[in-house]
C-alpha cells in the first residue's frame, strides 16, 4: 500500500497532479488559516453579545450545517492558499475567499447552528414568521429580487430559497449589521428581525439544548479525489437550458459582408470575459462558473455566425454586459437558481 505523502508535499504540485490526491490525504487543519481566524473573530463577537453557546467546526468538502447538529462544516479550500488557487482555477471563484466574505457566510451558518442548538424551529412564532422547516428543499428556486419580505445578506437572494435559509439570513443580518432597524424600516422583513432580536436576548445566556459534537463527512473520511470533487461541482453549477442567443447577438454584432474587416465578436468577448464574469456575478448572484458557461456558449455562436464588433469598444462593452446579465437572469428565473450553501 502506498505511503501517504506528508501534508506539505502537495503544496508545490501542479494542478493536474494535485487533482488526483484524495481529500483524506490532504492532512488539513484549521490552525493558522483564513477560516480559522474568522472563526476566532466570530467567537469573540458571540462573547461580546453574551452568548453562552459556541458551535464546533470541522473541515469538509463545502460549507454546510447538518440538520440537528449545532456545528458548522467549512470548505477544505480555505485551509491553504494552494487549495484556494486550485478552487479558483477549477470554478472561477473561491466562495468565502476573503475575510469579509468568509465572515458573512460564517454568520449565516451560525444562524443554522443556533437554530439547531436551541431547537428554535419548534417554536410557533418562528414557524408563523418563517415557515416550516419540514418544507422540502427545492433543487432550484426562483427569487423575487424586489421582495421586501426577506432580508438581503448573501448573494442570490438566498433567504427566499427555504424557511430555514430565511431564518439563518435574518439572524446573520441581525448579528452582523449595524443599524438594521433603519436599514429595513418599512419592510415586512423587519418583523422577522425584531423577533430574532427578542429571541436571541432570551436564549443567549442559556445552555444549548443540543450539545452533540457530531461531524458529517469530515475530509479525513472522504476518499474521493479532488478531480472527482470538481467534476461534481462543475456539473452542479453548469448550464441546463437551451441557447437562445442568436437574436440578441445579431442585434449587437454584424455579419454583413461589408463589416468583415472589423474585429471578430468572438475576440471581443474573450477580451471582456474575465472582468465581465465577476461583474455579472456581483449583480445576479450566479456563480462565476455558470456565467463563464454563458460566455463560452456566446463565443461559440459568435464564431458560428461569423459576427463582427462594429461599434466603439465602450458602447459595445456596455451593451454586451446588459446582454449577458439578461441571459443569466433568464436562466436564474427560469427555474435554474441552484441552492449553493
Amino acid at each position: 500500500m502506498p505511503k501517504r505523502p506528508p501534508a506539505a508535499d502537495w503544496t508545490s504540485w501542479p494542478d493536474q497532479r494535485l487533482l488526483d490526491l484524495r481529500l483524506c490525504d490532504l492532512g488539513l487543519s484549521l490552525e493558522d488559516t483564513l477560516v480559522g481566524r474568522c472563526i476566532e473573530r466570530l467567537d469573540r463577537e458571540m462573547a461580546e453579545r453574551g452568548f453562552r453557546f459556541r458551535p464546533h467546526y470541522w473541515i469538509a468538502e463545502d460549507w454546510f450545517t447538518p440538520d440537528g447538529v449545532p456545528g458548522v462544516a467549512v470548505p477544505f479550500y480555505l485551509t491553504h492558499p494552494r487549495l484556494a488557487r486550485l478552487e479558483r482555477n477549477q470554478v472561477m471563484e473561491v466562495e468565502g475567499g476573503n475575510r469579509t466574505w468568509c465572515m458573512r457566510i460564517l454568520r449565516h451558518e451560525l444562524g443554522h447552528a443556533i437554530d439547531n442548538a436551541y431547537r428554535l424551529r419548534r417554536r410557533r412564532r418562528r414557524q408563523q414568521l418563517f415557515g416550516l422547516s419540514s418544507e422540502p428543499y427545492p433543487d432550484h428556486y426562483t427569487p423575487k429580487p424586489y421582495s421586501r419580505r426577506f432580508v438581503q445578506h448573501l448573494d442570490a437572494w438566498y433567504a427566499q430559497s427555504h424557511p430555514d435559509e430565511d431564518f439563518a439570513e435574518t439572524f446573520a443580518v441581525w448579528f452582523g449589521t449595524r443599524g438594521w432597524r433603519r436599514r429595513y424600516a418599512g419592510w415586512p422583513a423587519l418583523d422577522k428581525l425584531r423577533y430574532v432580536d427578542e429571541l436571541m436576548g432570551e436564549i443567549a445566556p442559556q445552555k444549548p439544548l443540543v450539545t452533540t459534537r457530531r461531524t458529517v463527512d469530515p475530509v479525513q473520511r472522504l476518499r474521493k479525489t479532488l478531480r472527482e470533487v470538481y467534476a461534481e461541482k462543475r456539473e452542479r453549477f453548469g448550464l441546463d437550458y437551451p441557447n437562445f442567443y442568436d437574436r440578441d447577438l445579431l442585434r449587437l454584432f454584424s455579419n454583413a459582408p461589408h463589416d468583415a474587416r472589423h474585429p471578430t465578436a468572438a475576440s471581443f468577448v474573450r477580451k471582456l470575459r474575465r472582468g465581465l464574469r465577476a461583474e455579472v456575478a456581483r449583480w445576479t448572484g450566479a456563480s462565476q462558473y455558470t456565467i463563464d458557461q454563458v460566455l463560452a456558449d456566446i463565443t461559440g455562436r459568435c464564431q458560428e455566425l461569423d459576427l463582427r464588433a462594429t461599434g466603439t469598444e465602450d458602447e459595445m462593452a456596455a451593451a454586451f454586459t446588459v446582454l449577458v446579465t439578461v441571459h443569466t437572469m433568464n436562466y436564474l428565473h427560469g427555474g435554474g437558481h441552484r441552492l449553493a450553501l
